[in-house]
């Protein structure tokens, strides 16, 4: 198997990594966090908010590789291209990271908020609102927002470069904008995440997403369009 062939089947494992990670966080952690009582939550189901909490830094952890699998092919068509996308992709996998640290600060206040009993129980609630609002607008950030922009980068560089059928690239680019139109919906609480019109908004791109995966790891990539893309660097350099 040649070097190309492999790191289109990694990168596509990758994204489906990080999508079923993504979706199976959501159903270990929505349970707990959006409770009434979320801080005697926490406390009482401990586990699955690790359990979650590992899965987002799994889902970080192929968000941030991607782009580093796919850097070598892409920048052979446009460097600078390629290197925006790894950045914006840092960009999208930090809030996430960020989210986590909230998530295990919030797991630590809801064991003290246990032992106070009923003393200052108005600083714990208000802490504990503090802490899953930042782990709501790092996700909202991270996996909505900057994810949008990481998505218009790298199908534009695909529609380029032809290293995948040019109607997947294209459904990516009409996705994109839908998830971050979903995005500007939630900061402004218009929508919840699990609304139906969010659920619609994010379907295109995620349907797309398991689409452009599955079809790295079966076909891979255009090896004439990667050819095309090692002469113009030769070219280049010369």
């Amino acid at each position: 198997m040649d070097s190309n062939r492999k790191t289109a089947r990694i990168v596509g494992v990758l994204f489906i990594i990080s999508t079923v990670a993504g979706i199976l966080c959501k159903f270990f952690l929505g349970p707990i966090l959006n409770a009434p009582d979320f801080l005697i939550n926490v406390s009482a189901n401990e586990n699955q908010l690790i359990i979650g909490a590992l899965l987002l830094l799994i889902m970080a952890a192929a968000i941030f590789a991607i782009p580093v699998m796919l850097f070598p092919i892409l920048k052979k068509h446009n460097e600078k291209i390629a290197l925006g996308y790894l950045v914006a992709r840092i960009f999208e996998a930090v809030p996430i990271v960020v989210g986590v640290i909230s998530l295990v600060s919030l797991s630590t206040l809801s064991q003290e908020f246990l032992i106070a009993g009923a003393t200052n129980t108005s600083y714990f609630q208000t802490l504990g609102t503090l802490l899953l609002a930042a782990r709501n607008w790092t996700d909202l950030i991270g996996t909505q927002i900057v994810f949008s922009l990481t998505a218009l980068i790298l199908n534009y560089s695909l529609y380029q470069s032809k290293l995948i059928p040019r109607s997947i690239s294209i459904w990516g680019l009409i996705g994109a904008p839908l998830i971050f139109a979903a995005g500007l919906l939630g900061m402004f609480g218009l929508v919840s995440p699990f609304s139906t019109i969010a659920i619609f908004l994010y379907l295109p791109i995620a349907s797309q997403e398991m689409v452009f995966a599955l079809w790295l790891i079966i076909k891979g990539f255009n090896s004439s369009a990667i050819n095309t893309g090692f002469s113009k660097t030769n070219t280049a350099l010369r």
